[in-house]
């Protein structure tokens, strides 16, 4: 059982790596993703921690890169979009993972079909990921569960990420623990400690690649999962971080 950890420092000194989901984690979530904004203080927060370890963090996220950006403008962070098939890297540099787009587009007009099966369904197309949003239906998500998992039957190189309310299929070959040890291998990120902070489903890959290489991961909210350590909410996210640069701003040689 994960423990809670509110007011413990979050790794050790300078050396960490941070990757951070966004909505659940450093934001609420909100029924319409589009009408959630960080405020100016977030925003001075992620630029501060970033100054801190060396530029070692990364947005790990559900969302496009372009909606990512558009949040947070003018900042640029290096980050893993769309569960991981879209990746900034800290020189900027743009990659997309692509190769399972045709199976993508085969099944497009199936997950559309469902959605308009019900006007409280939401169909959101990412570009690299296609989202059905079930928030204001919450008890259909086991009958849209088996009948998306169905669809994707013959489809080796997609697979179903559910995630709260919301079901996705994304590549195969993607997944946020993925983009964590990509990122990992990069400077500034190798050598690190890596810190990962997330809230839902689609952030266990990465709880679980971080603590098998002796990280520290961390659950916002509640539900089962296999972080080492829990947080309450979004809010309890920013205190802890803001303590994590207090402590490096004095020198200190912080553990958790």
């Amino acid at each position: 059982m994960s423990r809670s950890v509110e007011q413990s420092v979050p790794a050790q000194g300078t050396d960490a790596a941070f990757f951070l989901d966004v909505d659940g984690t450093l934001l609420p979530i909100a029924e319409l993703p589009e009408v959630v904004v960080p405020s100016a203080a977030v925003c001075a927060l992620l630029t501060k921690l970033s100054a801190t370890c060396g530029g070692a963090l990364a947005l790990v996220s559900g969302r496009p890169l372009q909606q990512i950006d558009r949040m947070f403008a003018p900042l640029r962070f290096p980050a893993a979009a769309q569960h991981g098939s879209e990746r900034r890297e800290p020189g900027g540099h743009v990659i997309w993972s692509e190769g399972h787009l045709p199976e993508l587009q085969a099944v497009e007009p199936k997950l559309r079909e469902l959605a308009e099966s019900d006007a409280r369904l939401w169909l959101e197309d990412k570009g690299l990921a296609i989202a059905l949003h079930y928030r204001r239906a919450p008890e259909l998500g086991e009958s849209l569960r088996v009948a998306v998992r169905e669809m994707l039957v013959p489809h080796r190189s997609l697979r179903l990420q559910a995630g709260k309310r919301v079901l996705e299929v994304c590549s195969a070959e993607t997944g946020k623990g993925k983009a964590v040890e990509t990122f990992m291998h990069l400077t500034p990120f190798g050598g690190r400690r890596p810190v990962y902070v997330g809230d839902d489903l689609t952030d266990e890959s990465a709880f679980e690649w971080v603590n098998a290489r002796g990280g520290m991961s961390v659950k916002v909210g509640p539900e089962p999962s296999a972080a080492q350590l829990r947080l309450p909410d979004p809010a309890a996210v920013l205190r802890w971080l803001a303590t994590y640069i207090e402590g490096a701003d004095r020198g200190e040689d912080a553990r958790s």
